[in-house]
């Protein structure tokens, strides 16, 4: 899977998981802050239906935990 984790990144959060509408969309400065948010800040099961945009490229729910677990993400992941 191929990612800028430098890009720019949209997150758009399922509905159901979101508390509020501007909870249903976040803009972050790099895919990897964007990604480190999804599995470290939102519930599980809020990763099923919500998605990540990084130039124009769509990740969702197990593809996100992917980029989170691969060998050149490059931020220190949670303990």
């Amino acid at each position: 899977m191929v990612i800028d984790y430098a890009a720019r990144a949209e997150l758009f959060v399922a509905k159901r998981y979101a508390k509020s509408a501007s909870a249903q969309y976040k803009r972050f400065n790099s895919a990897s802050e964007a990604i480190r948010y999804c599995i470290e800040e939102l519930p599980e099961k809020a990763l099923m239906g919500s998605f990540l945009e990084v130039n124009e490229k769509r990740f969702e729910g197990k593809a996100i935990q992917a980029l989170y677990a691969a060998e050149d993400y490059p931020l220190v992941r949670a303990a």
